[in-house]
């Protein structure tokens, strides 16, 4: 459980991040921000890598939850992908600066642990999605043609690349109402077709 401090950096990190990208990101500037001294920063944090941690947490935790809502619902598995685009969607339009978190893989290469948090996100997505779409394809409801795994891969590198562009764009575009004509567009690919 965080404390309302340890609430607040992240939140305070995640506006650094926004405005000033991933390098700015600093215990320095964290504290000059809050108001508080960068030894304060260091009761609730080690360093810059356990915030990155923490934002990544929050990040997981939401998304296991729709996941899991979304497992457990009755419903086409198209339905459930839909509502998992539509929660995703919601999540990255009400907080934008963890795109730049979740997706910078390529920043923390040389980061271990944040690299190893990221991988085991994914990977927790990836079996879940898959899971919907080979029990959509047992349902003949998904097509069979190209096995689940594969269909993830490719509704999740879509779903990334599509943020990714919203993201370049410095969000100047309605990621729900696009993201719903993107999401016609995934359904159509992924429905098994008559």
């Amino acid at each position: 459980m965080q404390t309302d401090r340890q609430k607040e950096i992240i939140s305070v990190s995640l506006d650094l991040i926004s405005e000033k990208g991933i390098q700015g990101l600093t215990i320095k500037n964290l504290a000059q921000r809050i108001g508080i001294t960068e030894p304060a920063i260091y009761r609730h944090y080690e360093n810059k890598i356990q915030i990155l941690l923490a934002i990544l947490e929050v990040f997981r935790k939401n998304t296991v939850l729709v996941f899991d809502q979304e497992v457990g619902l009755k419903g086409t598995a198209i339905e459930k992908i839909e509502h998992i685009f539509k929660n995703q969607f919601r999540i990255l339009a009400e907080t934008p600066q963890l795109v730049a978190v979740i997706f910078s893989e390529e920043i923390f290469r040389n980061e271990p642990l944040l690299m190893e948090r990221i991988g085991a996100i994914m990977d927790q997505i990836n079996q879940a999605i898959s899971g919907i779409l080979k029990e959509g394809q047992e349902r003949k409801e998904i097509r069979s043609d190209v096995g689940a795994s594969h269909l993830a891969i490719m509704i999740m590198g879509g779903l990334r690349l599509f943020v990714k562009r919203w993201q370049m764009k410095d969000f100047a575009f309605d990621l729900i109402a696009e993201g719903a004509s993107f999401l016609q567009t995934v359904k159509k690919i992924i429905s098994k077709t008559q």
